[in-house]
């Protein structure tokens, strides 16, 4: 699985674990630390850290390791590094502060939701 497809997985994941607000930025030529982005906003920590865990099986089960995860004991913002591919899983208030779509918001989108008849 290419680095692509599983950003858009890693959305889906996010999506289908009752997260909120989930976006896949294509980062490639405007980032030097990583090609793909998902952003998603928890519903509360106990949530968060449960989304983490199921992408990194999910990584695991695909052949894309967990490099690092940052900030899983606090649950305010979680993020989980696949090196391509970076994910950040924020409650509502550290997302607003951090604003990270400002950041990139000259990187395109990346278009994750299923089709209706998928």
């Amino acid at each position: 699985m290419d680095a692509s497809q599983f950003a858009i997985e890693l959305a889906r994941v996010a999506a289908d674990s009752k997260s909120e607000d989930v976006i896949a930025f294509d980062l490639r030529g405007i980032s030097s630390v990583m090609d793909y982005c998902v952003i998603c906003t928890g519903t509360s920590d106990r949530q968060m850290r449960a989304v983490a865990d199921q992408m990194i099986d999910y990584g695991r089960k695909v052949g894309q390791k967990a490099y690092g995860v940052a900030g899983y004991e606090h649950g305010a913002w979680v993020l989980v590094d696949f090196v391509d591919v970076v994910v950040h899983l924020f409650a509502r208030s550290y997302r607003e502060y951090y604003d990270l779509e400002l950041l990139w918001g000259d990187a395109p989108r990346m278009a994750w939701q299923r089709s209706e008849s998928a």
